[in-house]
């Protein structure tokens, strides 16, 4: 949300800087997240100098320039070259002098220099409008009257005023501050002073027996309704000070009507809306539900099927406006309108929110309506804009203000103790300043009884209903600066489960990162074509989209996604890894897990001079997952071909008969979904498996043994049907103390091995900790391991 310093000044007398008010307004918890300069005129005007031309000569060596000097106040004139016809003696001008940057309506700014135009010295410029920012005139340099002083700013003469935008983040408990008037009300909280409201005293109704009939079908939705008919207006540009006040906050300015509408909503807080009252069909205005599918053009140009949920305003025969977010197109104000029917209401803020997300349509209205406006601002808001509209456009108050409020709102009645203030703020703060603080925010004191007091709250503060809220807004302003911390702090033992899987994980993002993988963090909505199975797929009731209908049931698709994103925009070599859950429904409720994801594509090594480029591979992928094992120490994984019906081949690790993690190369059909080049390996750890692994693991420390270890080496003639694993388990039966590692060092296939064999080159690393084997344990054991090889596997050493 932009707030104008300038225009907060409507309200307030404010004499702080508005770095001092951005940090006021900080503290007070109007969050500013930026302040911005803004100048009604491109480059302010600064630097520009009022100047007289003393002489204007015929310049001796071009037709069209003058030699003229000018008084900008300086001991000496300047000589100044100038083209323009209407350059003469006594002229009262516009000069940028040396140094000075001009800002001209079209094209980058430049800086003046001194230079030499055809022999003559020139040391300024002589300004026209355009060159300046002032105006599009292309006629001649400007003409000041003969009362601008020499030497004086031009800033000063035009009075242009810098003003200050606010680039406030609203949290959505503070409906009331979204406008000048909300936040100039916190702001006079503050200060314990007032704030002056708009003055409305001349606005007259005009008669009884004009105006726009209006019908109220649903109370519920529109609690309150008001509106008024204005005959006799004429749309066109907006005066200055109006664009001025709208740009100065980002807005953009559209006719002196619309532009009247938005200016109160922003400066009331009140949405407005004005139709074209001779396109109101029958004269009559109907606030009703819409009906199923019924078609309705909003001003976008786009045809909309309406929900029967959705509160439209209507006239005799047609939808003109989606009741709280946005306008028809052909109902809305022209350059042909002459007359208009102006709305004022307030909307259910439920109805409106829902409206707004089912037709994905946001708007100023509806960013307020949504959260909660004032009811009782309603008519003062269309007073105020019946005044503008007549002092920019012309025209009268042909009808009465017609209001319709069966059901007035009432404010938010509660008791208040102060020892509960005092015991949730955690300071003494004294009664009496509590009840000024509370009667500062424009919050009623209607009974006090001795420790407490009954509040009345306005019902603009829709987020406070309760004791709690009030305490809170009296921090609010009182200040969180204001809370001295104590000299002694408690703090509880930590009793969380070991391991910490905060930490454990951190210790994991660590090690793939080292290892040049990036994080991501994904959407947990996804499409339904990404779902393992429907019938657990966790489906949302209103979806945005149709690619946010269901909570993600793998992060396969997560990692797909970030993988088609960065492809398309020729990022072609990833590794990423992803840390989020998973969601399924199941017949007890709903269920979540915890994953670790990691994906691969591309090139693992760049082409370079020296080595060619290096694609990712299977291998590549379980190195990773290998190391994440290994820092974990977990063990006695069993290894096998993978059961994941979304890779095409892969293996799982398990621990006991649960998947640890499975690792492999991505199906074409899963890649294809998401429009993926190239082969994608990914690898799915189950992380509340590894949790748990984790925890059974009792870390104990070994002293190093100061005894020699042994290698040995075996080339084992095998089935291919046969798995390394399959050996290594063989031999860790066989030798369970002695024996502390086996590897495989070379796989050969070939036409000099039996057709169905392969071989296997194996080394075994032995040693006893306690004292140095000697060779003939070491040959005991080498010869039970080629037994059991031959015994289990039909292994023969070659």
């Amino acid at each position: 949300m932009n707030i104008s310093y300038n225009w907060l000044k409507n309200y307030l007398n404010i004499d702080k800087t508005p770095d001092e008010l951005s940090l006021i307004l900080t503290d007070i918890g109007l969050e500013v997240e930026a302040v911005e300069k803004v100048q009604a005129i491109p480059g302010g005007l600064e630097g520009l100098i009022v100047g007289e031309v003393l002489t204007a000569e015929q310049h001796p060596n071009a037709d069209k320039l003058r030699v003229t000097t000018v008084n900008v106040g300086n001991a000496e004139p300047l000589h100044i070259v100038c083209g323009a016809p209407n350059c003469r003696a006594g002229l009262k001008v516009i000069v940028a002098t040396v140094g000075t940057t001009c800002h001209p309506i079209s094209g980058d700014p430049f800086k003046i220099t001194k230079s030499k135009i055809r022999g003559e010295v020139s040391e300024g410029m002589l300004c026209g409008e355009d060159e300046i920012g002032l105006g599009m005139s292309h006629a001649g340099i400007v003409e000041l009257p003969v009362e601008a002083k020499v030497g004086s700013l031009v800033k000063e003469f035009y009075q242009i005023e810098d003003d200050y935008r606010f680039e406030i983040g609203l949290t959505p408990n503070r409906a009331d501050a979204a406008s000048h008037l909300g936040v100039a009300r916190d702001l006079a909280a503050y200060f314990r002073s007032t704030y002056d409201l708009p003055n409305i005293e001349i606005f007259q109704e005009g008669r009884l027996s004009e105006g726009t009939v209006v019908a109220v079908e649903d109370n519920e939705a529109c609690p309150r309704y008001s509106g008024i008919n204005i005959s006799g207006v004429q749309v066109g540009e907006s005066p200055d000070w109006l664009k001025e006040k709208l740009q100065a906050i980002g807005i953009r300015t559209i006719n002196n009507i619309v532009d009247v509408t938005n200016y109160v909503l922003h400066d009331l807080g009140q949405p407005l809306h004005a139709f074209d009252a001779a396109m109101i069909a029958g004269n009559k205005v109907v606030v009703r539900k819409a009906q199923e599918d019924e078609l309705f053009v909003t001003l976008d140009g786009v045809e909309r099927k309406l929900s029967s949920e959705d509160l439209i305003i209507a006239d005799a025969e047609k939808p003109m406006c989606i009741a709280g977010v946005f306008g028809g197109e052909y109902s809305g104000v022209t350059e042909s309108t002459t007359d208009i029917f102006l709305e004022s209401a307030y909307f259910n803020p439920v109805s409106v929110r829902k409206t707004s997300k089912r037709h994905v349509l946001k708007t100023d209205s509806s960013f307020r309506f949504e959260r909660g406006t004032d009811p009782n601002m309603t008519v003062f808001a269309l007073k105020r804009a019946a005044l503008l509209i007549r002092e920019v456009a012309g025209g009268t108050v042909s009808s009465t203000i017609k209001d319709i409020y069966p059901a007035p709102v009432p404010p938010f009645a509660f008791t208040v103790s102060y020892k509960n203030v005092q015991r949730l703020i955690g300071k003494e703060i004294p009664a009496e300043e509590i009840k000024e603080i509370i009667l500062a925010l424009g919050i009623a004191i209607t009974a006090e009884n001795g420790d407490s007091i009954q509040v009345e709250v306005p019902a603009y503060k829709v987020d406070v209903t309760r004791e709690v809220d009030v305490i809170e807004e009296v921090l609010r302003i009182y200040g969180y600066n204001n809370i001295e911390l104590k000299s002694q702090i408690l703090a509880s033992l930590n009793t969380q489960e070991k391991p910490d899987k905060e930490v454990v994980l951190n210790q994991i993002a660590d090690l793939l990162i080292a290892n040049g993988y990036r994080e991501i963090l994904s959407n947990s909505l996804t499409k339904l074509s990404y779902t393992d199975d429907e019938a657990t797929a966790v489906r949302l009731l209103n979806p945005l989209s149709s690619d946010l209908e269901i909570m993600r049931q793998n992060l396969l698709y997560s990692v797909l996604t970030a993988v088609e994103y960065n492809q398309k925009r020729k990022a072609t070599d990833l590794k990423v890894f992803e840390y989020g859950k998973t969601y399924h429904l199941k017949e007890e409720g709903y269920e979540e897990k915890q994953r670790l994801a990691l994906g691969i594509v591309g090139k693992q090594l760049a082409e370079q001079w020296n080595h060619d480029a290096k694609a990712v591979s299977f291998y590549t992928l379980k190195a990773a997952v290998d190391a994440i094992v290994k820092r974990l120490k977990i063990d006695n994984l069993q290894i096998e071909e993978t059961g994941n019906k979304d890779l095409a081949y892969g293996l799982d690790y398990l621990k006991g008969q649960k998947v640890l993690v499975s690792l492999g190369a991505v199906s074409s059909e899963a890649m294809g979904k998401a429009d993926v080049d190239g082969q994608v390996y990914f690898a799915d750890f189950d992380w509340d498996l590894v949790l748990k692994a984790i925890r059974k693991n009792s870390i104990k420390y070994r002293e190093v043994s100061k005894y020699p270890a042994v290698r040995r080496d075996l080339a084992l003639l095998v089935d291919e049907a046969v798995t390394f694993e399959q050996l290594k388990t063989v031999a860790t039966k066989t030798e369970r103390k002695l024996l502390k590692e086996v590897n495989i060092f070379d796989v050969y296939k070939g036409d000099k091995l039996p057709k169905g064999k392969k071989s296997y080159a194996l080394s075994f690393t032995i040693q006893d900790e306690e004292k140095t084997l000697n060779d003939k344990q070491i040959d005991s054991i080498i010869q039970k391991l080629i037994v059991n090889f031959e015994k289990e596997t039909g292994a023969i050493v070659r």
